[in-house]
């Protein structure tokens, strides 16, 4: 444990150091404000085009950012030497990785915070601001994005060798989930019989996290009908007084198998070493 807080020290300092975590940050606060600015304070109340908006800019930016600046971090250790004179040290990849992981979240987290904020607080000033409860599911949906992705993130620099190979992978599957899923799914669904198709989508739904994530929000938002007769089973599932806590031990399932997956994978790298 105490290699672990080291590493995520050591991971927050050059985090805050990173240009393109400001330049993400920037996006997001602009773009989030935007949307601030040119909707109507009664449409942030529940599920409407306004609310749908937001989810979307949340889902386009936060996965990309979070594939990006995990896989680059991850990547930029092998290509400096700092993974060689850290192994150099009596350090376990599971305490290195999941420092580097808790560092990165801490780091993300804080970005999207203070771009959240200062969009509110601007917002504020011109009587748009977001809803108290609106804010506080915009901002689990965040967290809970970076989270996730981070995972596939260190997948990600295990496997890649260089930045250049970490960026081609990261927006080819930040594309394949976000995207090009609605499409791809259908695609795959029309292939299987009838009877199959509910069921494979509901198992599918737990392989993407930002498809996962959306159908929560859009349920707790009071948007369950929009999502159609196939996602009945989703809707009811999320309605229930424990589906919020089925739904959180799911996310924390999914990232703790990720980053253990990227261990081996990173313990695989090291003995080739």
């Amino acid at each position: 444990m105490r290699h672990v807080l080291t590493i995520a020290r050591r991971e927050l300092k050059l985090g805050f150091r990173n240009p393109w975590a400001y330049a993400f940050m920037t996006l997001f606060a602009v773009f989030s404000l935007a949307l601030l600015l040119v909707q109507s304070r009664a449409d942030m109340g529940g599920y409407t085009s306004s609310t749908g908006s937001m989810i979307n800019l949340i889902l386009y930016l936060l996965p990309l950012m979070a594939v990006l600046l995990g896989s680059f971090s991850f990547t930029g250790e092998k290509e400096e030497g700092g993974w060689r004179l850290l192994s150099s040290f009596p350090l376990s990849s599971r305490a290195y990785m999941w420092g580097k992981y808790v560092g990165l979240a801490f780091v993300l987290v804080l970005i999207v915070s203070f771009g959240f904020g200062l969009s509110g607080v601007i917002g504020a000033l011109f009587g748009q601001a977001l809803s108290s409860e609106a804010f506080g599911r915009f901002f689990v949906l965040s967290a809970l994005l970076i989270a996730m992705f981070l995972g596939l993130s260190a997948i990600l620099g295990a496997l890649c060798r260089n930045r250049w190979q970490a960026l081609t992978y990261g927006v080819g599957i930040w594309f394949f989930l976000v995207l090009g899923w609605p499409t791809l799914l259908l695609s795959v669904l029309g292939f299987l019989p009838y009877l199959w198709i509910k069921p494979a989508l509901v198992s599918l739904v737990f392989v993407n996290p930002a498809e996962l994530n959306r159908l929560f929000l859009i349920v707790k938002m009071g948007g369950g009908s929009v999502l159609g007769p196939d996602y009945y089973k989703w809707v009811e599932w999320i309605e229930r007084p424990s589906g919020s806590y089925w739904f959180a031990l799911v996310c924390l399932a999914w990232i703790v198998l990720s980053v253990e997956i990227a261990i081996r994978l990173w313990e695989r790298g090291r003995g080739r070493e």
